[in-house]
Order: structure tokens, then C-alpha cells, then sequence
């Protein structure tokens, strides 16, 4: 019960933290991407080595050492999550957020299809129907769109297939985080040590402001991510889906209010069929939910509390 009530909990702070982040990366607009993107992988390993240190167990290096099958799946998730980083760094900082935000709406669709597809979880029928209407408007966007949607489909499918694979791990969501930095590692360092050598580095030439803001991706990437990881092996992808809408919802508002990127009417269909399907698929889970709790509640022998 208590991992039933925490994992929510989890969940829902990491995408409140990712909703705010646009504002964090806007800030170090004057380094590319990919400066960025290696950055926050090395001093995300700080962060999280920093951890271990002061947790004091590395048992689990040593049984996975032992048996490396376990470290597989993190070369694929590692992978992702580089990939799932610098697409959304590039949107971020080119005015795409509105594009960035859309990947993250449709992903808990992406969710529900995975589970179906891997995880063997039944499509109810009100999910294939948000299914279907979200995909109607992600193709008037692929028309219209003028070919930024493939930020929205990445971003999407990256993460979509990232928490699918981290849920069922077999390490922990710190463990598995320092796996994952451990990998990106050394292409990160090397990255960086080639930029500095041709002294196109941003970082300890700029602005300090702009070098610590960058020392201290570390810290607002691993946050999120473990808290993510933490809440992910607690509750299903389905529940996932439902808390991830407060991410892109803050991201979306932060796109078009802040920094005032165009959202014209056709846009605005689009969205809205998306965000339809979004409606749909949350009145089906509420209802799904409250039917299976009047059924518990109508199992013989059970005695209602007064």
C-alpha cells in the first residue's frame, strides 16, 4: 500500500520538475546542444557516484559484474536517453518547445500500445478509441506541420520505450542511472576534450554564469530521473501516462506564453484532436478504475467500515 501511494507521488514530482526545465535550458541558449547534452551526462555520473559514495553500496556492481546479461539493457536505455537529450535540448533552443511539448502529450498513448504490445496488457476499448483519435490528429499535424513533427515522434518514442525498458530492469533507479552515465561516459569526455581543443568549448571560456549553470545540469537532470526510475517500478504504464500530462501542460504554456512561439489555428486543431484523444482516454481510465472498486466492494465477506 504505502509503494502504491508513493510511486504517484514520485511520478508526478519528477514531471513537474521536466515541466519547468525549458526555462533552465532556454537560459544556456548561447551553447549548442551538443555542448549541453555532454555536460549534463558528466556531471550527471558526479551526481549520482556522489550518491553511491554516501550510500556505501556497491554490492550490486559486483553481482552485476558477475552477471553481465544484467548491464545489457542499459546500453539500449543509455542510448535512448542520449538520443531523447539532445532532440529535446535542439527543440528547446531553437524555438520547437510547442513541438517538444506535443512529444510528451502523445506519449502516455505510446505507453498504453507498448504495454499492450510487450507487456501483454489488455487495450480496453475506450483506450483504443484515444488511441485512434490521437492518431488522427498527430497525421492532420504530420501534414500541416511543415516536417517538425519528427521532434514530437522522437521525443515520443524515445521515452516511451526508455520507461518501458527501465520499469522492468533489473537494477535500481540510481544503479541503473550510474550504469547508463557510466556508458555515455567516455564518448561525453571525449566530445567535450575535442571541443576544448578547437576551442569552440563554452565551458571555462564564457560567462561563469553560464559555466555553472552547465556544472549544474548534473543536478537537475539526475533529480527528475531518479525520481522518475523510483516511481516507474511502482505503478503501471497506464498510471504513468495519466501524471505525465503535467509536463508537457507546463512545458506547452511556457512555449507559447512565455516565450511566444507561434501556435496558429491549424496548430490548434491539431492539438485539440490530440488533446481529445487525451480527455477520452482519461474519463475511460477514471471510469475503469471506480468499476473495479465497486466490485471489491462487492465481494462476499468483505465488511464496509462505518
Amino acid at each position: 500500500m504505502a509503494g502504491m501511494k508513493r510511486g504517484p507521488l514520485l511520478a508526478a514530482s519528477s514531471y513537474l520538475f521536466w515541466g519547468v526545465l525549458p526555462i533552465y535550458w532556454h537560459a544556456l541558449s548561447a551553447v549548442s546542444p551538443q555542448e549541453i547534452l555532454v555536460h549534463r551526462i558528466i556531471w550527471s555520473l558526479a551526481v549520482v557516484a556522489l550518491l553511491l559514495a554516501l550510500r556505501r553500496d556497491w554490492q550490486w556492481l559486483a553481482d552485476g559484474l558477475r552477471r553481465p546479461a544484467v548491464f545489457r539493457v542499459f546500453l539500449v536505455t543509455a542510448v535512448l536517453l542520449a538520443v531523447n537529450w539532445l532532440v529535446y535540448l535542439w527543440a528547446n533552443n531553437n524555438g520547437h518547445i510547442v513541438e517538444a511539448s506535443l512529444g510528451y502529450f502523445i506519449n502516455p498513448l505510446v505507453n498504453v500500445v507498448l504495454g499492450m504490445l510487450v507487456l501483454r496488457e489488455r487495450m480496453r476499448s475506450g483506450q483504443m478509441l484515444s488511441v485512434g483519435i490521437a492518431t488522427v490528429g498527430v497525421l492532420f499535424l504530420l501534414v500541416t506541420s511543415g516536417g517538425m513533427l519528427w521532434i514530437s515522434l522522437t521525443l515520443a518514442l524515445s521515452f516511451g520505450i526508455y520507461g518501458l525498458l527501465r520499469k522492468t530492469a533489473r537494477l535500481g533507479s540510481l544503479e541503473g542511472l550510474t550504469v547508463e552515465m557510466a556508458i555515455l561516459f567516455l564518448p561525453a569526455l571525449a566530445y567535450l576534450l575535442w571541443l576544448a581543443s578547437r576551442g569552440q568549448a563554452v565551458f571555462g571560456a564564457g560567462e561563469p554564469a553560464i559555466g555553472a549553470l552547465l556544472a549544474f545540469s548534473g543536478v537537475v537532470t539526475a533529480v527528475p530521473l531518479l525520481l522518475f526510475a523510483s516511481g516507474a517500478r511502482l505503478v503501471p504504464l497506464s498510471t504513468l501516462g495519466l501524471l505525465q500530462y503535467i509536463a508537457p501542460t507546463l512545458q506547452f504554456s511556457i512555449g507559447v506564453f512565455i516565450y511566444h512561439e507561434p501556435f496558429d489555428a491549424v496548430r490548434l486543431v491539431g492539438f485539440s484532436i490530440v488533446w481529445l484523444a487525451l480527455v477520452v482516454y482519461s474519463v475511460e481510465g477514471y471510469r475503469h478504475r471506480l468499476s473495479d472498486r465497486n466490485r471489491q466492494s462487492r465481494r462476499p465477506g468483505r465488511v464496509d467500515r462505518v
